[in-house]
């Protein structure tokens, strides 16, 4: 059984995968704690942690589409890999020296010019490292390595907040980057040659060039992403219905404890029902997340809502 589960996780994924685990261990120690941070040590309003998070998911996006282009031209995926990593990895315990909101903001976006610049060669990595039937699967292996990183990183943060504080543990977070940088030395990819070009490289990407399929779902995805609002303020949420700051991040826990266990199935649900389904109702589970947030006024209706965004963030 459990062979069947891994059959067709080649050595690249795996390493990818733990990549992904030791960087989200890292990641969770911090992210769950910036909204919090903000509020309560920063004094910063609610507006402002949708500023920081907006600009950092906006800059994510936009070099996403940069650095797949890119690594499509000149036909390699681990430089990006490496450097996007290794800038995330290296902004994180910057956010120990943040005293106001506007450093936050500053070193939020660093950090998220490294997700850009490492996410679609990564997945691009991922794809050319395994058959085309068990891909979903192959996603899903990553997304579950990525989620119990998280589910960790989360917990340690939970556990490390009374004792360390906010700043400390910004710093602490530090190591769990440093080993997933190094373990990216071990990735091997394909030496496939660059074709003789005789005009100069460009990053102008044309949107008609594109298949009809991927233009309507990036216009699908462009229209989700203007309602769509973060896991921060999920926890901010918490904190307006009362929740002390330790129980608002035993809450982001169970959201990632959802999406771990959830990841690998749905990977192989798309596999097995297509992609069109499984985005259907992934969209379906946002609308009633959202819709539920408006009446959500104790720690139980949350407690259901937080499960329910786990199923979704997927």
């Amino acid at each position: 059984m459990n062979k069947q589960i891994f059959k067709g996780i080649t050595r690249n994924i795996f390493i990818l995968g733990l990549i992904s685990l030791f960087t989200d261990l890292s990641s969770q120690m911090v992210f769950p704690l910036i909204p919090l941070f903000m509020v309560s040590v920063l004094g910063a309003g609610a507006y402002a942690v949708g500023i920081v998070e907006g600009a950092a998911e906006t800059t994510a996006s936009l070099l996403k589409v940069i650095s797949g282009y890119w690594s499509d031209k000149i036909k390699k995926r681990k430089p990006f890999i490496l450097l996007g990593y290794s800038l995330s990895s290296l902004t994180k315990p910057l956010f120990a020296f943040a005293t106001v909101w506007y450093f936050v903001l500053f070193f939020r976006v660093i950090e998220r010019i490294g997700k850009g610049l490492r996410t679609a060669p990564r997945d691009a990595l991922v794809a050319e490292s395994c058959d085309e039937n068990v891909r979903g699967k192959a996603y899903g292996f990553h997304r579950a390595m990525d989620g119990i990183g998280s589910v960790l990183g989360a917990v340690l943060a939970f556990l490390l907040l009374p004792v360390l504080g906010y700043k400390n543990i910004f710093l602490f977070a530090f190591i769990p980057g440093l080993i997933a940088v190094f373990v990216i030395l071990f990735i091997k990819e394909k030496n496939t040659p660059l074709k003789k070009e005789t005009k100069t490289m460009s990053i102008k990407v044309s949107f008609k060039e594109l298949s009809w399929n991927l233009r309507l779902f990036i216009i699908v995805s462009s229209i989700f992403a203007l309602g769509h609002f973060g896991y921060a303020f999920l926890l901010l949420r918490a904190k307006d219905i009362g929740l002390a700051d330790n129980m608002a991040i035993l809450l982001y826990v169970l959201f990632y404890v959802v999406y771990t266990i959830c990841a690998i199935p749905s990977g192989i649900l798309s596999d097995k029902i297509g992609r069109k389904p499984v985005l259907i109702i992934g969209y379906l589970i946002f609308a009633i997340t959202s819709i539920g947030l408006i009446f959500a006024s104790n720690l139980y209706s949350l407690l259901l809502f937080f499960i329910i965004y786990g199923i979704f963030f997927l």
